[in-house]
């Protein structure tokens, strides 16, 4: 039976490919609820749980694609300090959040800087990276 718009609970725990723990709803003490399939959650995750039964742990390595998708050289850009109010505080590996064109936020990572310039990467920070999750399906309600 699908899981497919329905209301799910779940506990996770994220590693890299080199065991590195990157995010745990157990750590947290507080699952995470989601619509399933609904396009809340990455598209990898969302497919491990569509299937799964209440009680079931699954384990899923989920390919950048599937996750946050690869990076884009695209996605890194200089600006001049000079029009960005407070960069001169800014400090290489700083997350910060930057405003897009049409007001959103958007998160970035202050990847380098001198005099003159700042550069910031707009990628995820997970993007290009394999993901391995441990899934246990808690709850499903209609």
């Amino acid at each position: 039976m699908s899981n497919e718009g329905k209301n799910v609970a779940v506990h996770y725990v994220g590693t890299l490919d080199d065991g590195t723990k990157f995010d745990s709803s157990r750590d947290r003490g507080d699952a995470l609820r989601f619509v399933c399939m609904a396009g809340q959650m990455i598209p990898g995750f969302d497919a491990a749980v569509k299937d799964m039964q209440v009680g079931d742990i699954v384990n899923v390595r989920l390919e950048p694609a599937d996750a946050y998708g690869e990076r884009d050289e695209n996605m890194v850009v200089p600006m001049p300090i000079s029009q960005m109010p407070g960069a001169e505080q800014a400090e290489v590996g700083m997350r910060v959040m930057l405003t897009g064109p049409m007001g959103q936020p958007m998160p970035a990572t202050v990847c380098a800087k001198d005099d003159e310039t700042i550069t910031f990467d707009l990628n995820h920070e997970m993007a290009g990276k394999a993901l391995n999750f441990e899934i246990e399906l808690l709850s499903v309600e209609d």
